[in-house]
């Protein structure tokens, strides 16, 4: 069976970071959609995702494919049902579309995905999983902490963890091959802590679970960082985090606070670089909406930043609760910046101007280089398109 992750219309409810990305490949957790689902079924995937990301995300199709709506996380009850699915059947949760099972005749399109055969509908009756908006990441990451640590752990013992450490509830840390810790406080009593392979934590952090660190992926000495935290692969970062989620290689190297917040890739905060997540008045929080075009209420009393690929602010950025900022943004300046940051947006409080594609494109290669990767032509064609698509947003 070939496994083939959709995009549905809640994409655009997860922009701006997906705009760089299918919506499985978002990190929840301690890994992305993507990768639960094929650890759970043991298997290779590939998307059916927007057209102007297929070249890096290519389609595979054979004679049997089974494409599963990339927004869902497994469990143990879906999994089951999808697996049972036969060839022309669709497994629905209500009027939502969780997995459809179809042939080699299947559209390579998502335009007209919904033309896919498949008249024998399967109703599903347990609960579901499933990302709908950007701040759920965070909201819904102290569970999905949880549930991948059972699974990535199960009948595996961790790495020896140095005395050197203070360690609480030692039973629920687990260290991969090559993870460096000295002198650190790891307290798993409120969840568990995930260390991946060749991670380090510096002297002086202090570390409160559940908590997940990528691989290669770096915490500065006397970080201090709460839960539910994810730090993705390759990212560094320091002062304190509270809930937050770092997808990977992105930068929070130095002093400041970071909470209930989402940084995409390619991100760095600048030294002392703040973000509010609470209201003075204790009120919900609105955030920005793509698809609305407008403001929506997100229900929750914290809420920080959410930032797209590529975005970086100066020392001493100061972000209001609820702030939302694009791909490749460039922030600085005195006072809190607009909680609306159009992508390719160079400015700050004081007002924008445009981030040239050609400046963009050359910062985004240096940063590779720092990571020993290319930003290859496939990339480039992504920012490329971006700045195109996103012009409607800069009015100024």
């Amino acid at each position: 069976m070939n496994i083939i992750f959709f995009d549905d219309d809640t994409r655009i409810n997860l922009l701006p970071l997906t705009y760089t990305r299918p919506v499985c490949d978002l990190r929840l957790g301690i890994m992305t959609i993507r990768e639960k689902w094929e650890k759970q079924l043991s298997v290779k995937s590939s998307t059916l995702t927007e057209s102007y990301l297929r070249e890096k995300f290519p389609l595979v199709i054979t004679d049997d494919n089974l494409f599963v709506n990339a927004c869902v996380l497994p469990d143990e009850g879906l999994l089951q049902a999808i697996k049972n699915l036969k060839a022309g059947s669709r497994l629905v949760y209500e009027d939502f579309v969780l997995a459809i099972r179809s042939g080699k005749d299947t559209p390579k399109d998502l335009q007209q995905f919904s033309e896919i055969p498949g008249t024998d509908i399967i109703s599903y009756s347990g609960k579901i999983s499933r990302l709908k908006y950007c701040w759920d990441l965070f909201a819904m990451n102290e569970q999905a902490i949880a549930d991948d640590f059972k699974v990535l752990t199960a009948g595996r013992k961790s790495q020896s963890i140095s005395t050197s450490n203070k360690c609480i509830q030692a039973e629920n840390i687990f260290l991969e091959e090559g993870v460096r810790v000295e002198c650190a406080i790891l307290n798993a009593s409120a969840g568990p802590i995930y260390l991946a392979k060749d991670s380090e934590v510096m002297e002086g952090a202090m570390i409160r679970g559940p908590f997940s660190l990528g691989e290669h992926a770096q915490v500065k000495m006397g970080a201090k960082i709460y839960g539910a935290t994810t730090i993705g692969p390759e990212c560094r970062v320091g002062g304190e985090v509270s809930n937050s989620v770092m997808l990977g290689y992105s930068n929070k190297g130095h002093d400041g606070f970071l909470g209930n917040s989402v940084l995409g890739e390619w991100c760095n905060l600048g030294a002392d670089s703040n973000n509010s997540n609470l209201k003075n008045n204790y009120s919900k929080i609105k955030v920005w909406s793509y698809k609305d075009d407008d403001y929506i209420n997100t229900g929750l009393q914290f809420c920080g930043l959410i930032m797209g690929d590529h975005s970086k602010c100066s020392i001493n950025t100061m972000f209001n609760t609820g702030t939302v900022v694009g791909v490749s943004a460039n922030i600085y300046g005195n006072g809190f910046p607009p909680k609306f940051v159009p992508s390719f947006a160079w400015g700050g409080s004081e007002g924008f101007k445009t981030y040239r594609i050609e400046e963009a494109q050359e910062v985004a290669q240096r940063v590779y280089e720092r990571r020993k990767l290319e930003f290859n032509v496939i990339e480039q064609k992504i920012l490329k398109y971006l700045f195109e698509y996103t012009t409607k947003y800069r009015s100024w």
